[in-house]
């Protein structure tokens, strides 16, 4: 079979990425009802309610069990990864955006008049566990839909 016809039948592939999309337009959704202004910017950006690393890796896995079997060694391996991905979002990837935003005000406190060549660091890297929560419940609905 072909590469791209391939592809656009692969029901857990099309899940995840379902579950992706799903998760970033909710991120522009729930902004725009908490700020009550549209940031169209999220849709394609990290951090945020929900996590869309947590809804991808959470349909893609229940695709995977539910199509191989919860005893497959390929949903060990998903779910494995999966738990990584979910510990990441919620652990280093949300330090490293509280470090860049200490960073941050470091640099504009210490040094107001430089002008820095580099730009600001990205602070938004992360999730909290509730988001991370939210977008695992964003890929559970995606994956049992789909």
């Amino acid at each position: 079979m072909p590469i791209i016809p391939g592809i656009a039948y692969n029901a857990i592939l099309i899940s995840a990425v379902t579950a992706w999309a799903i998760a970033q337009i909710l991120k522009v959704i729930v902004s725009g009802i908490l700020l009550r202004k549209m940031n169209l910017q999220l849709i394609l950006s990290s951090g945020g309610f929900p996590s869309s690393h947590s809804a991808t890796v959470s349909a893609l896995t229940l695709g995977i069990g539910k199509y191989y079997g919860w005893d497959s060694p390929i949903f060990a391996v998903s779910a494995v990864f999966g738990m990584i991905v979910l510990y990441d979002a919620a652990g280093v990837r949300r330090a490293a955006g509280k470090q860049a935003e200490v960073l941050n005000r470091l640099v504009d406190r210490l040094h107001p008049s430089l002008h820095f060549d580099q730009d600001r660091l990205k602070e938004l890297i992360g999730h909290t566990p509730f988001e991370v929560f939210g977008g695992a419940i964003v890929g559970i609905i995606v994956g049992l839909l789909l």
